[in-house]
Order: C-alpha cells, then structure tokens, then sequence
C-alpha cells in the first residue's frame, strides 16, 4: 500500500461517502450552509427533476431550510440551473456556470452536432437564434420557456417538434443564456453576463477536481471524467497536477484494495478510525440525486438488484432513494396512495428497518 494512504472498509467508506456529500454527520450534527454555499462546495447537482434538485439542496443545507429558501438562492442570482456536462441540466453558480461550460460546452455541442442536422437547425439557423435571443434577453428581466418558443415563432424561427428544446441547449452551451429566477413554479431563462473572472480551463479543471472529491469522496478519477463528460486523459492530467502542485489538496484510500481519492482535510478532520465505525441509520435522498448519480461505478453504494428499484424502466428516471448505513436499499414516495406503502424495498430488509424507513418518509421535511 502506498506510504499515507488509508485502508478503508466498504462499510466504511460508505460512511465517509455519505458525510461528505452532506447528507449525514457525525453524532447527528446539523449543517450550517446555506443552499448556495451547498452548491458551491459541491460544484454542481444534478437538475433536470427541478422539485429534485431543490429538494437536493435544502437536505443539505442547514437545519430549518425550506424550499423557499432555496428558490429565493436563485431569485437573487446565487444559485443557476444550465447545461453544463454531459448534455445534462445541472444546478450550479455562476462561477462553476462559467468553468463548467469553458470545459464541457464544446464537446457537447459537438456530439449534438447530427441531432440538430436531423431537426434542420443549421448553424445559420442558431446564429440566427442567438442573435434574436439576446436581444429579447437584453430587454426583459427573463422569459420562460413557453414565452421564449412563443417570441421565436413570431420572429420565424422554426421551433417544431424538438427544435425550441435544442435551441436552448445549444444557446446555453454558447453561454448565451441559463435558467435563473422564478416566475411561480416555472424557472426564467435569462442573458448569461461575462462577470465572471476568466479563468484559464486547466486551473478550472484542478479547481472542480478538488472540489468534487472532497464532496463525493472517497472516489476515482474515472468517476470525475464520467461526472464531467470530459475523456479521462486529461482529467487523470489535471489530478496528477494538482497533486503534485498542491500534495495535501487530496488524499488516497484504499476500499477493497482500489484506490479512491478524498479531499486532503476529510481524513484530518477525524472522520477516520472509530469516527466511521458506528453504523448509520436511514437516509432518504430525492430522485436524481448525486448520492447515486455522481459516480459512474455505484457498486459501492447500490449492487444490480437496488438499482432496478431505483431505476426501474430504460426512461433515465431516478426515483427517490432510501439508503441504510450509506447502501442503496430501495426507494419512496411522499405521497402513496391510498393503502400503499412509503417505500418500496429490496428483499430481505427487516421489520425495525422497514419501520426506520417509514418514520424518516413521515418525517420528511422538504414536501
């Protein structure tokens, strides 16, 4: 084993998993972050589920946060939804918004090259676009999406089947525009402003790396270059650099014998040794979330059978989990019909836990 690296238990490391994505602390502590310091130190969550995402956020954030609370974040700018990776709706902040895209935004835009040839939309059609969005975002304080594809259609750009949703994207990927306050229920895209410091993309890059291991730790490279859509090459570069630059910004351990990373202050802080011997209870976590999305290898949380019941259908919906001392063990709902249970559980799961988990779904704060 390497000199300085910490040999960890699955069981263990599940634990430790749990703490630093800020869904559990030890001797039941409370969180003291606010909804936009989660996301900052977290870089970014999954948010294509808007109500999951929220939901995501307030769980971590300190006691007593509401949902309110958190759209009020993006109300007053703190707090941004956009494209971010992978093709995928990300909650994030400005900053990240912009590190993010500077990273990602061309390669996606890339890949999603033959689907917009497929809709028609040429890139004289989406220069076109840009140019009639930002003019309407310079003059509005944000449109939502139905008053967008409505303000297009009267300036004759074709937004037919699938058209308005690609346009978005690509415009946003172009750092044109994101998804910021609310209007009701509904986000309003507004004009994506050049008031973030430039930052070059390698110190971006060693910047996100460092943040996502010490809020998803313990981790592999491989599963920051799955999260970030990025090919591994240069994200196990940037690692390395990072490492060597700065040698307590990470530490190694070991679970199983594979190498996982965590954030250099994780182990120091005393959440090794007997701090992650005591076994946890339930945790419920909403759909999409990053407890079980940020990773490409979840064996460590969820083995084949949890994951159907989380992910039950070949649709990409992410139920909502229920995790017992950090393991995927089913899913729930906060409002069952009539007669049915809260959750919906893997075989063999006992009566007190069953109980544990119905008392956590009943005592669900967040809707």
């Amino acid at each position: 084993m390497p000199s300085g690296t910490t040999a960890l238990s699955p069981d263990a490391a599940r634990r430790l998993r749990l703490r630093t994505q800020g869904l559990a602390l030890p001797d039941g502590g409370q969180a003291a972050a606010s909804p936009a310091d989660v996301v900052r130190r977290m870089v970014a969550l999954q948010g294509q589920d808007l109500p999951a995402v929220l939901r995501a956020i307030a769980a971590r954030s300190r006691a007593g946060t509401t949902l309110d609370d958190v759209r009020a974040a993006f109300d007053a700018g703190e707090l941004v939804r956009g494209w971010t990776q992978r093709g995928t709706l990300f909650a994030t902040t400005p900053r990240d918004l912009a590190g993010l895209v500077s990273l990602t935004g061309e390669r996606v835009t890339h890949l999603g090259r033959r689907v917009r040839e497929a809709e028609g939309l040429d890139d004289a059609l989406v220069d076109r676009a840009e140019a009639i969005t930002r003019e309407l975002l310079a003059s509005s304080e944000g449109l939502t999406r139905a008053e967008m594809i409505d303000l297009w259609q009267q300036a004759g750009v074709p937004i037919e089947g699938q058209r308005g949703y690609h346009l978005i994207v690509t415009l946003a990927l172009r750092g044109v525009l994101h998804w910021g306050p609310f209007a009701g229920a509904q986000q309003r895209m507004v004009a994506t402003p050049v008031t973030v410091p430039a930052e070059e993309p390698d110190a971006a890059l060693r910047r996100i790396a460092r943040s996502y291991f010490t809020s998803r730790g313990p981790a592999t490279v491989d599963d920051l270059a799955w999260w970030l859509g990025l090919p591994k090459t240069p994200v196990r570069a940037a690692v390395a650099a990072l490492r060597e630059a700065e040698p307590d910004a990470l530490a190694e351990v070991t679970v199983d014998g594979r190498m996982m990373l965590v954030g250099g202050g994780v182990l120091g802080a005393g959440l090794d040794g007997g701090g992650l011997d005591e076994p946890g209870g339930v945790v419920l976590a909403p759909g999409f979330d990053e407890i079980v999305l940020g990773y490409q290898d979840r064996e460590l949380v969820a083995d084949a059978e949890a994951m159907r019941t989380v992910v039950p259908f070949s649709n990409g919906i992410f139920r909502p989990a229920v995790l017992l001392d950090g393991r995927l063990i089913g899913t729930w709902r906060r409002a069952p019909k009539a007669g049915e249970a809260p959750y919906e559980l893997v075989p063999g799961v006992g009566a007190p836990t069953r109980a544990a988990v119905e008392e956590a779904v009943a005592a669900w704060p967040l809707g």
